[in-house]
């Protein structure tokens, strides 16, 4: 992956606002937080990062959903056994409430069009009381980031790996995106540090069918009927396997995960979503002693 470093000129035609730079510590003892231009890059070399507390946790079978509120500001974290989660100082570490994290996930992305925000994070950063910071960046060839700003030196302690846990070499590093944990850095412009830590997220299988998904996919493919063209899919199994709590309300479900609430009625195309209300291609309907809903429900909402 190339990216090539944008002239003076340019930087500043592409000026979008501003933003603190992205080398993030989880620890507040960060020496310095410059402010500078956000400069609009590929998609492709932009992290979404996202900031708070850990507020509540819902374990589904296979994903663990968690709600991170930084003061009025509410997001769900979803994270599987493979996210890559580590406190400021690189070790590997159990993502708990109550803990400060810091959650970047790759911009280019897919995301869901819901309330609260919903990430599936590429890495996590838990704050803890010990000395430590951390970038999550892409790194040029020269081994400096996107602004700049921090400028990496390795050294022979310096513990290289992929995002699997796997050695890597130091020049494997460059036009990466990378998380560098480390304790120190000069004063200079762009600041150097020699890091204890460094990880590469590329070449990690982002890509990758996420097995819940997969078990969706099957159980859509095996129990299904069509209403007027439209696909027709069982909504509790489905919806449990995406861990929502079900709860049957006679006439339809209430379908609730952390701050998400979906009323079903069947035979009405018209569900509730929170406090809104919102419009189905076609009602949903009993069958077999099950609650059938259109696929695009599942695609659009629940996933």
């Amino acid at each position: 992956m190339n990216m090539k470093k944008l002239a003076p000129a340019a930087m500043t035609a592409l000026l979008i606002g501003s933003a603190v730079i992205p080398v993030a510590s989880a620890s507040e003892q960060h020496p310095t937080e410059v402010e500078v231009p956000q400069i609009q890059i590929d998609p492709v070399h932009i992290f979404n990062n996202t900031f708070g507390t850990v507020a509540d946790v819902r374990v589904g079978e296979n994903i663990t959903y968690y709600t991170v509120k930084d003061g009025e500001q509410t997001i769900i974290l979803e994270m599987t056994k493979d996210t890559l989660v580590f406190d400021n100082t690189g070790k590997k570490v159990e993502l708990q409430k109550g803990d400060k994290v810091a959650a970047y996930t790759f911009a280019n992305k897919p995301q869901k069009y819901i309330y609260p925000p919903q990430f599936n994070p590429d890495v996590v950063i838990v704050e803890s009381e010990e000395v430590g910071f951390v970038a999550v960046d892409y790194f040029f060839e020269d081994l400096t980031n996107t602004y700049d700003i921090l400028k990496l030196n390795i050294g022979k302690e310096t513990e290289l790996l992929n995002a699997k846990g796997e050695k890597v070499e130091p020049k494997e590093l460059a036009e990466k995106h990378l998380v560098v944990f480390y304790t120190a850095s000069t004063k200079s412009i762009p600041a150097q540090t020699t890091p204890s830590k460094v990880i590469v997220l590329d070449d990690y299988p982002e890509n990758t069918t996420n097995p819940v998904n997969e078990e969706i996919d099957n159980i859509i493919a095996s129990d299904f009927y069509e209403i007027a063209g439209t696909k027709m899919v069982p909504l509790r199994v489905i919806a449990e396997k995406l861990g929502y709590k079900v709860e049957s309300t006679g006439k339809g479900a209430i379908l609730s995960r952390g701050n998400m609430s979906y009323t079903i009625t069947r035979g009405e195309k018209t569900f509730g979503y929170n406090k809104a209300l919102l419009t189905l291609s076609v009602a949903p309907t009993l069958k077999n002693t099950k609650t059938y809903v259109p696929v695009e429900f599942v695609e659009e909402y629940l996933k």
